[in-house]
């Protein structure tokens, strides 16, 4: 058995090459020997939001509290709130971040495939980013 307690693992800021906006990011566990998935706490100011991204595996999004925003390639930009659980397919491209006016914390959880986790790409425009 292993604890990893509140405190152990530093908070950093979500780097500018992938986020746009003030993101802080809480890792809550890491790849193990004998598995693959890995998991951070994530939370958006109003208005941040991640760059455009695939992951080899697909990723779980589980919303802990604000409102945010979701997008995948081609599809509508869509609300969600804290209890909502979302699913991208492995190689979906993607965005999701907080609203224009209200914070967002989310848990990310993703696997890794041939050393790989995510594939990051262009930032999410403002344009983009407007719902309006």
């Amino acid at each position: 058995m292993k604890i990893i307690k509140n405190g152990m693992i530093p908070s950093m800021e979500g780097p500018g090459d992938w986020f746009t906006g003030a993101v802080r990011i809480d890792p809550l566990f890491q790849k193990q020997e004998s598995t693959v998935a890995a998991g951070a706490l994530v939370t958006f100011e109003p208005g941040a939001r991640t760059a455009w991204h695939t992951h080899p595996a697909g990723q779980t999004l589980i919303v802990q509290s604000g409102l945010g925003w979701v997008q995948r390639e081609g599809g509508p930009i869509e609300e969600i709130r804290p209890g909502d659980v979302v699913w991208f397919e492995p190689n979906e491209k993607h965005w999701h971040g907080a609203s224009a006016n209200k914070a967002m914390s989310h848990i990310a959880i993703q696997e890794e495939v041939d050393g790989e986790v995510v594939t990051w790409m262009e930032k999410v425009s403002d344009q983009q980013y407007s719902k309006d």
